[in-house]
């Protein structure tokens, strides 16, 4: 058995072009567009990539974007003071603030600082409060959408579903956690202190893996037969190439759907950051249908 590829970067397209399809009628009805600020702190190589990245999708989408570029000794107050700034501008309907931040910094301050009305990343403790109570936030964290939203497309069912998730971190494995619960499934997270790994994650019937510390090291003995794998990982192999948590070479001849990485969770999450910005622009001008 060979199994399916669950294509991220073909369905973020097909997401893509829906949201650039409205925003065109909203800039025609309307007379205005979304605008996203993204704030750099420091001069991180990987953190410029995925900047640039963000700024040519939004220039492919007719999202008005905003680079701003700060020095990496930036003193906290001064970006609390970007931020608040920007909070006040009506035009600025989307923030988002490149992590990781300077040492100088404490990011949960910062994150949280930021409107929830324009946190495009789903970050703020009032969105992620939201989530966890069900009360339908505007802007969910756009990996875990992401992954819903990739799922939805291929029509999986999720609904008396066994997910195991590994990983627990704020961005990734709790919302993913919390958007499967939301949809009936049965949740396990699993994280470094779990005991018998892989006795757990062998009753998967979908195994999400965030966490990024070791290349491939989920391989087919740790997979139930025809369970659909969601790699949300990347790293660095020692050939320098792109890979995830997933060993995808023999974990494919198992599973039933798996995603690839790269072109799988990536593509995502940027297509869901577009959407996010959208919302964020629409609930800010009380725009409910185009």
């Amino acid at each position: 058995m060979t199994a399916k590829l669950l294509d991220g970067k073909k369905t973020a397209l097909f997401y893509t072009s829906k949201i650039k399809e409205e925003i065109e009628q909203l800039k025609t009805k309307y007379k205005k567009t979304p605008k996203l600020s993204v704030i750099m702190v420091g001069d991180d190589p990987a953190s410029s990539i995925y900047v640039r990245n963000k700024e040519k999708k939004c220039k492919e989408l007719a999202i008005e974007s905003e680079i701003i570029k700060l020095n990496k000794d930036t003193k906290e107050d001064d970006l609390i003071n970007l931020i608040t700034k920007l909070n006040k501008d009506n035009k600025t309907t989307g923030i988002l603030v490149q992590l990781p931040l300077p040492k100088q910094i404490n990011e949960t301050k910062i994150i949280n600082t930021i409107s929830p009305q324009k946190d495009v990343d789903g970050f703020t403790i009032i969105n992620k409060g939201l989530l966890s109570t069900n009360n339908n936030p505007p802007l969910i964290s756009c990996t875990p959408l992401g992954i819903i939203k990739l799922l939805e497309k291929y029509k999986i069912k999720i609904e008396g579903k066994h997910c195991v998730i590994l990983g627990r971190s704020q961005i990734v494995g709790k919302p993913i956690a919390e958007l499967l619960l939301q949809r009936n499934a049965t949740i396990t997270i699993c994280h470094k202190k779990t005991k018998n790994l892989k006795s757990i994650t062998k009753t998967a019937d979908i195994l999400i893996s965030a966490m990024g510390t070791k290349a491939n090291q989920i391989n087919s003995s740790y997979i139930k037969d025809k369970a659909i794998v969601i790699d949300v990982a990347m790293i660095r192999n020692k050939e320098n190439k792109l890979t995830g948590d997933i060993d995808f070479k023999s974990v494919s001849k198992k599973a039933s759907y798996i995603t690839p990485v790269p072109g799988g969770i990536g593509p995502m999450t940027i297509a869901m950051l577009m959407y996010n910005t959208l919302e964020a622009f629409k609930n800010q001008n009380e725009i409910h249908k185009v």
